[in-house]
């Protein structure tokens, strides 16, 4: 019984069954927020959304129910809990006190397209993994904001004392400069006074905050998403395992083509090594 359920909810046609119902949620969501549609189609609007949650809260209790006697293992997964409390929240008694909750959570229904497309969650996985090594960018670049405030203030402060006068306006001043939002308007007044004190500071600032950070914020995403894409790939791998009691032949040739590619890699890194090194004198008899 277990494994029926098992290879129902993992089945394609369920999983896209549960993906357009997900869809009709967020188009639920949107319609009432009309105050026509609600007038025109008020019980109809209710009655999907009530069939919604109904799939929503029978597709968890199939789950549930997958693992037999440990049911608790459902929330082994850290999407499942994400799906279990949105469900959760939606159960929630449409009283005035909760209608707010009530309205916003049918809204959030749309979110568990993440737990539907395994695309979106590698994306999500990835910015969530990127997290910590986007902190340390994060610091860099706020000790880039207040070092060239600092010097903003002291350069350009007696002469466009709207965007100069203190510290606080130049670090707003700089964040419109770095999203490039009209910033010709907080260069000009400086360049009147001192041109190439102004030029150096801006392009520097520019080049620094929208090219230099944004390539790191998009190599520390990249990196992430390669450590996310190959954990989810032993994952799958270990599940496949668990379930059929050996490896796939798509796993094999997925592994021995990573074992390949890293012995080409090592070659290429030797090769040029060996190409650095000066080659030995030859003995003279």
């Amino acid at each position: 019984m277990n494994a029926k359920l098992n290879t129902l909810v993992h089945a394609r046609w369920f999983e896209r069954t549960i993906l357009a119902v997900i869809v009709l949620a967020g188009v639920l969501a949107g319609l009432e927020t009309s105050a026509a549609m609600l007038e025109r189609h008020g019980p109809l609007l209710r009655v999907l959304d009530a069939g919604v949650l109904g799939v929503f809260i029978t597709e968890m209790v199939l789950k549930l129910a997958a693992h037999g006697r440990r049911p608790w293992m459902y929330f082994r997964d850290g999407w499942n809990v994400f799906d279990f409390l949105i469900v959760l929240l939606c159960c929630l008694p449409a009283e005035p006190g909760f209608a707010a909750v009530f309205r916003l959570t049918r809204s959030l229904r749309l979110l568990r397209l993440v737990t539907a497309l395994p695309k979106l969650q590698l994306l999500v996985g990835a910015l969530l993994k990127s997290l910590g090594a986007m902190g340390y960018v994060g610091l860099l670049l706020g000790l880039m904001f207040y070092i060239y405030g600092v010097a903003g203030v002291h350069l350009f402060g007696k002469v466009d004392p709207l965007h100069f006068d203190s510290l606080a306006p130049a670090l707003l001043s700089l964040f419109r400069v770095i999203t490039l939002d009209n910033w010709s308007d907080i260069f000009r007044p400086a360049q009147t006074v001192a041109p190439l004190a102004a030029t150096v500071y801006f392009v520097s600032f520019i080049l620094l905050g929208t090219m230099i950070m944004l390539n790191l914020f998009i190599g520390i995403v990249m990196n992430s998403m390669s450590e996310m894409h190959a954990e989810i790939e032993q994952r799958d791998r270990a599940l496949r395992v668990k379930e059929l009691g050996h490896a796939t032949l798509a796993d094999d040739l997925n592994q021995l083509e990573k074992q390949i590619d890293a012995l080409k890699e090592q070659t290429l890194k030797l090769k040029t090594r060996l190409a650095r090194e000066p080659e030995p004198a030859e003995k003279t008899t």
